[in-house]
């Protein structure tokens, strides 16, 4: 791989980064469909399994926040390789864990890792990228964490069937080829995408802006911003929840009379198939696009309405009995078959998968716009900063939403049995969707002025950095 910069360095290097970053999501939705597996190995409460989740988000959306402001700084490939080793040696530790303590100590070193792969990653991608293609990739990068997600629930119900360690030393082993992976990615100059920067950066002159803690305030200033941060806490409070659709079908399996080795797969393949409408989030970042040639509230409009739309058809899909018919005691493989043959040959599963596929699919929207509207109204230095902000409200939000969730459903328990106390909890905590929406509602009317303020901005510090002696090629990150 060459470092010169080209198309197809840049295009491998996007391609790196997307990747990689549905790996924080590979990790986070593995854990789920083994809470049992695990609590049983510990002899654990589950629910305390379930804590190591909460907490993980937690510390991985703090330390985000440290990764970004010193990326924002600095050079930031290091950054990104060190994060990368660490949680892979945090995968590691997880899967050869003999007590509880190290199990957690180990899933707090991976989420630490994390935060570098998901903050950094993201304000290299803001770089690689010109504006008017941001939706698109912005909706891939997003993509990719739904992909995560999809994979990460799927590796722990199939290969932690039957050895719940598993899943985590195969992680484990991603992550050092990440490690690789990240060697030889573009790196790609502060500021070098943006319109007004490029030429005077083409020249060899240096945007040697750089975010310091006296920027707080004009972050905040920048209205759009406090609504794109504080949007992530009840979302995630919802998004938080639904790392619990496993075990909603799980709990089915049981009810209908599967034992609980099968009942384990059915709830990972369902759970995996029905957040299939996760990857539609493309279609989102491309709406998005097309309404911001538009109006400068374009992004903002697309995600309001989407996450209002699907409000209703989550609270639908909980209730909706379906009959799952797959081999009792069969092989993964055979349970795999017989729940997609499902799809088409069992009507109420059919529809249940129609209506989870177009709620998630509405709920998607809201993240390629998210990602894509931080680098509409930020300048290159705050990008990574503002994004780590955003991503420490999410984790909050997760948090909560995986801390009480369980809560509810054991209080639920001593009214309703199971599975029916998994449907109210998760169709209650759907709720906290609609103060989301109003929030990107305010954002749309605030972001006009501010993608305005910044374009005036750039484009002043561009007569500035024209001016300033040129760099002889080499990418200093660490001028101030």
């Amino acid at each position: 791989m060459t470092t010169t910069g080209g198309r197809a360095h840049r295009i491998y290097s996007v391609v790196v980064f997307i990747v990689l970053a549905s790996l924080d999501n590979v990790a986070v939705g593995l854990v789920p469909p083994l809470y049992g597996s695990i609590a049983d190995s510990f002899d654990v409460p589950q629910g305390l399994v379930g804590t190591v989740t909460a907490v993980s988000f937690l510390v991985s959306a703090v330390a985000s926040v440290a990764w970004a402001y010193y990326g924002d700084r600095g050079n930031r490939k290091p950054l990104l390789m060190i994060g990368t080793v660490l949680w892979a040696a945090g995968m590691t530790g997880s899967g050869l864990a003999g007590t509880y303590l190290l199990f957690f100590v180990s899933q707090v070193a991976a989420a630490i890792g994390l935060g570098a792969v998901s903050s950094v990653g993201f304000s290299v991608v803001s770089d690689l990228i010109k504006p008017k293609r941001r939706g698109l990739v912005m909706s891939l990068w997003g993509l990719s964490q739904g992909a995560g997600t999809f994979f990460g629930t799927l590796i722990g119900g199939v290969l932690g069937a039957a050895d719940w360690r598993r899943p985590f030393f195969v992680l484990s082993v991603v992550g050092l080829v990440a490690t690789v992976a990240y060697f030889f990615t573009y790196d790609i100059r502060r500021g070098q995408s943006d319109p007004e920067l490029a030429r005077a950066i083409a020249e060899g002159h240096e945007y040697d802006y750089r975010i310091s803690r006296r920027s707080l305030p004009s972050i905040v200033r920048r209205r759009t911003n406090v609504w794109l941060i504080l949007q992530g806490l009840p979302a995630q409070i919802a998004f938080g929840s639904l790392v619990w659709l496993p075990v909603l079908f799980r709990e089915r399996a049981i009810a209908q009379g599967y034992p609980e080795g099968t009942a384990i797969v059915v709830g990972s393949i369902f759970a995996t198939m029905f957040q299939l409408g996760g990857a539609l989030s493309i279609v989102g970042g491309l709406v998005g696009d097309k309404l911001q040639r538009r109006t400068l509230r374009g992004r903002a409009l697309v995600s309001a309405v989407g996450i209002l739309a699907a409000v209703p058809l989550y609270l639908v899909l909980f209730f909706l009995p379906f009959k799952i018919e797959v081999p009792s005691g069969g092989g993964s493989g055979q349970i795999v078959v017989a729940a997609l043959k499902s799809v088409v040959t069992e009507p109420s599963v059919c529809v249940t998968f129609l209506i989870a596929i177009v709620a998630l699919a509405l709920t998607s929207a809201n993240s390629p716009n998210w990602f894509a509207l931080i680098a509409d109204i930020n300048p290159p230095e705050y990008r990574g900063t503002v994004y780590s902000l955003g991503n420490l409200t999410n984790g909050v939000g997760r948090a909560i939403g995986n801390g009480l969730i369980p809560v509810a459903f054991a209080v639920l328990a001593s009214t309703y049995a199971s599975p029916l106390n998994y449907s109210i909890g998760l169709a209650a905590f759907q709720l906290f969707f609609i103060p989301t929406g109003i929030m990107y509602w305010l954002a749309s009317r605030s972001s006009p002025r501010d993608i305005r303020g910044l374009h005036a901005l750039l484009a002043e510090r561009a007569e500035v950095t024209a001016h300033t002696p040129t760099t002889d090629g080499a990418q200093d990150h660490t001028r101030r």
